[in-house]
């Protein structure tokens, strides 16, 4: 089953950086698409995750905010598929 992987983020953000490398290294292996989402200079999604971010939805779903690892992401996953 493919998961649509969402990681709202902004420039210049160290977790943001972690999370997107360890997102980009494991969806390939659950057939996933990513979709990275700058919050930045958008209002609406700057009050909806702006305290939160990095901020990764799975299938539509939030999932992890701050930090994960890939142990945990894989964890998820296997879960949801």
């Amino acid at each position: 089953m493919a998961v649509a992987f969402t990681l709202y983020s902004r420039p210049d953000c160290d977790l943001c950086e972690e999370m997107k490398a360890i997102v980009h290294s494991v969806a390939p292996d659950f057939e996933g698409t990513i979709e990275d989402i700058d919050i930045s200079g958008d209002a609406a999604l700057e009050a909806q995750f702006g305290h939160e971010i990095p901020v990764l939805l799975l299938n539509g779903r939030k999932a992890f905010k701050y930090r994960l690892t890939e142990r945990e992401l894989r964890h998820r996953l296997e879960k949801v598929t």
